[in-house]
């Protein structure tokens, strides 16, 4: 099992000096990092983060001459958008704007079909290629709806850039594409492919262009579907609420339980639905296993993932924000649980923000921004020093794997340059496309 991440041997607690020179004699490289007063450390990993960030710009849209293959958030054009309106919002740069609002644009173009006719003909002289644009469009036309890995995410950041723009025309442009698309009947249930991915959108748009820019005239049905699947199933086991995705009963917060349980939580529910979600919430601590990680799915005895896709960090977040909004003990102290279970092994031998040091992370930020014990700070600050420190070396030695998508926000170093923005302001962190 310990294969899967790097020994914690951090100190739990490493002081902060006065100022940058109490630091100076200090030979470790990480415990120097964690010694710095934090706006010092705030400024370094702003620096890298967006040093990063021009990498990553020139790997995925300089390199690729401008043509967006991938238009997801996850993997593909889209993170590389978001991202560059997360430093924007971090620097106020204009150029982040700009740049953010042309990606968004191109990934309009593929994601609606239009960036194909030259790639179709191209593969006529490359079955590889031909191969990738065929596993493309299965991809667009099964995930159209959702934030992460559909064309909601490109409609839902291209309202807001534009927003931000000033730019009404585009802002109705992009708000008309996204009142446009439709939930195919047999559409699953979880974050990434499914309902609740839909309604992330949704919420994303609301947040940041006005509450009731999407009316819950478009959300409650959605809603109400996903609570007649999850009670439907549920009659086979004891959770008020279940799911499957490709015959599964997935519990993470990719394509489970932890995910829906998160998205329904900010929703409009009436009192037997709210009670269903924070019930089963109560099921999944019940049966966690005792070390306090979660299960990737129903009836799996592996105690083995730690990541925001499977497993404790994904499961922590929905339990913070459970405790928010449900009050009591019970989540808290669970979340806590799986805070711990984080920082013994939540070390990762990859890097990025789904099932990386990355993500792991935000579980230590979300517990600060809850609780403002600044134990979850130094930790969070732990991991993120750990990155700044080891990540480059690591992954040019091949001790951590960098993603198969190098670049990317979900795999690869777009997530650590995420993360380290959001480590300016660590109150304000939210993980990317998951937290509001």
């Amino acid at each position: 099992m310990a294969d899967r991440f790097f020994i914690n041997e951090m100190p739990e607690f490493v002081a902060e000096t006065n100022d940058e020179t109490g630091a100076e004699g200090i030979e470790d490289s990480l415990l120097k990092l964690l010694s710095l007063p934090y706006p010092t450390l705030a400024a370094k990993l702003k620096r890298t983060a967006l040093d990063l960030k021009e990498t990553i710009v020139t790997n995925t849209w300089g390199f690729s001459g401008r043509c967006v293959s991938d238009f997801t958030l996850y993997t593909g054009s889209l993170g590389t958008a978001f991202l560059l309106f997360k430093a924007y919002q971090a620097t106020k740069n204009k150029n982040d704007l700009n740049l953010c609002a042309e990606i968004v644009k191109a990934c309009d173009s593929a994601s609606s079909g239009s960036g194909f006719s030259l790639s179709l003909s191209l593969s006529l002289h490359s079955f590889s290629l031909t191969v990738l644009i065929y596993g493309f469009m299965r991809l667009l036309y099964s995930s159209d709806v959702t934030f992460i890995c559909g064309r909601a995410g490109v409609c839902s950041l291209g309202a807001i850039a534009a927003k931000h723009a000033g730019n009404e025309q585009l802002l109705n442009h992009y708000l008309t594409q996204f009142k446009e698309i439709k939930l195919p009947k047999n559409v699953p249930n979880e974050l990434l492919y499914g309902r609740a991915g839909f309604l992330w959108a949704c919420l994303f748009i609301n947040k940041h262009i006005g509450k009731g820019t999407i009316p819950s005239t478009l959300t409650g049905p959605v809603v109400k579907e996903i609570i007649k699947d999850g009670r439907r199933l549920a009659s086979k086991v004891s959770c008020p609420l279940m799911f499957e995705w490709y015959g599964t009963k997935y519990w993470g917060a990719a394509h489970g339980l932890a995910g829906i349980m998160h998205v329904l939580m900010d929703m409009e529910l009436k009192p037997d639905e709210l009670q269903d979600v924070n019930d089963t919430l109560s099921y999944m601590i019940k049966n966690r296993f005792s070390s306090g990680n979660y299960p990737s799915s129903e009836d799996d005895g592996t105690d083995c993932l730690v990541h925001w896709c499977h497993g404790a960090p994904g499961v922590a977040l929905t339990l913070v924000k459970a405790a928010e909004v449900f009050g009591g003990r019970q989540f808290l102290k669970a979340a806590g649980d799986a805070g711990e279970v984080v920082w013994n092994r939540g070390l990762l031998k990859r890097v990025g923000i789904c099932h990386g040091v990355s993500g792991n992370a935000y579980v230590f930020l979300s517990l600060y921004r809850l609780t403002g014990n600044l134990e979850f700070l130094y930790r969070a600050k732990a991991f993120a020093c750990f990155l700044l420190d080891m990540a480059p070396k690591l992954i040019s030695e091949g001790k951590m794997h960098g993603g198969d998508s190098p670049y990317s926000l979900f795999e690869g170093i777009g997530g650590m340059a995420y993360l380290f923005l959001d480590m300016i302001e660590p109150s304000e962190a939210r993980f990317p496309a998951y937290e509001l």
